[in-house]
């Protein structure tokens, strides 16, 4: 068995010649933010040379497309057509914490 890694998010890609840096993130349990939010730490950083990125890039965009189709996810604009067609604002249908949209899939 491997160590496993849990994260947050990414907070930031990093492009150098053919190299490719980023950087898992998780929120801190005692730092933060100005607006008292949890502040983003860095975890682990995996580096990858640009093909491999391509490819996983290629992979997470088939992953994310099964998974909006098996409605696990919604993506923010299709929340944003669905309130067009209801006339509701798109905050009073996905209300302000909505559990399945991410503000990665804008």
């Amino acid at each position: 068995m491997r160590d496993e890694l849990y994260a947050d998010g990414i907070g930031e890609i990093t492009v150098t010649g053919s190299i490719v840096r980023i950087d898992m993130v998780s929120l801190s349990a005692t730092e933060r933010d100005e607006k008292n939010a949890p502040k983003a730490e860095l975890r682990q950083r995996i580096i990858m040379p640009i093909d491999g990125f391509a490819n996983a890039v290629d992979l997470m965009q088939k992953a994310l497309a099964g998974l909006v189709e098996a409605g696990a996810v919604r993506r923010v604009g299709d929340i944003a057509k669905d309130a067009d067609l209801t006339g509701q604002a798109p905050t009073a249908q996905a209300g302000a914490h909505a559990p399945n949209v991410s503000p990665n899939f804008n």
